[in-house]
């Protein structure tokens, strides 16, 4: 395996003036991606503060549309920008971590799977085999490797109640199975368009079993009516049973919304991202 390459090590550019985008972060687990980094306004101007930070997937969708896998990304710099100047959420650091060819096996959370091949039940996705499925590799590569250059390279709050992951979709599948791996890591996971559907609802079996603690962590759901969200329904409601069955808490330790003509695109979500971003970071809780 190869060493880690700390960012300061890393070819550095600017997508804006806020984001940084660090070219092939190297890693022992898995293989080189680039991993952009969003700083809220005043950052460099204030040394004494330090700021909570959000990992989110798919990283080259979230800030430039020229880059984003439909042409429109998610704005999150846009949106982060409007609810710090509103008073609506506390001002944090947003990594955004650059999938792959190897996305579906990273993203699919490996423990969850019980069987030697597995359907994704997207249209052009692989059958996976077990083998091929290495997130636990890609959740050591962000706990292990990247949240430590990110901790010690910014001003962050490295806590747990102040560390959180997030995507759509697959990233919603990885985001809710690196808060069950990692409840000491991570405080809450932001579950855009979560494909519960991959492997016929697998993962709902290892949530059962698997959840951390209520009131110490929160998870955020939503789904649309359309396209691929179209069946995301029915098993959002078993989720849903399965977090009150655990103990957790509607509207305090977990949120689950339904945006009724809502597509499965960037788009979509762009509209409706400021809702876990004030779930996690409302100054209120």
């Amino acid at each position: 395996m190869k060493p880690v390459m700390p960012f300061q090590n890393c070819l550095e550019s600017l997508l804006s003036v806020n984001v940084k985008n660090y070219k092939n972060f190297d890693s022992k687990f898995i293989e080189p991606r680039n991993v952009d980094v969003w700083v809220p306004p005043g950052y460099e101007q204030n040394k004494s503060e330090r700021f909570p930070v959000i990992y989110m997937h798919d990283g080259q969708n979230l800030f430039d549309p020229n880059l984003s896998f439909i042409g429109v990304a998610w704005g999150i710099d846009q949106t982060m920008t409007r609810l710090i100047r509103q008073g609506t959420i506390r001002k944090a650091i947003v990594v955004g971590i650059w999938n792959t060819e190897n996305r579906f096996a990273e993203y699919m959370p490996q423990k969850a799977v019980t069987h030697p091949a597995m359907a994704l039940n997207v249209d052009d996705a692989p059958v996976l085999s077990y083998d091929q499925i290495v997130s636990d590799r890609y959740l050591r590569f962000i706990v292990d490797e990247l949240k430590h250059c990110i901790d010690t390279t910014y001003a962050t709050l490295a806590d747990r109640d102040n560390t959180f992951i997030m995507g759509s979709s697959m990233g919603g599948l990885i985001s809710a199975y690196a808060l069950c791996e990692y409840p000491a890591v991570f405080g809450g996971a932001g579950c855009l368009s979560t494909h519960w559907p991959a492997g016929d609802g697998i993962v709902l079996d290892y949530l059962k079993d698997h959840l951390p603690e209520p009131h110490a962590h929160r998870f955020y759901f939503d789904y649309g009516t359309e396209t691929l969200d179209a069946s995301y329904e029915p098993y959002q409601h078993r989720v849903d049973e399965i977090m009150r069955n655990a103990g957790y808490m509607e509207g305090k330790d977990f949120i689950t919304r339904k945006f009724v003509g809502a597509e499965h695109s960037e788009k979509a979500w762009s509209e409706r991202v400021h809702l876990p971003l004030t779930f996690f970071l409302n100054e209120s809780g």
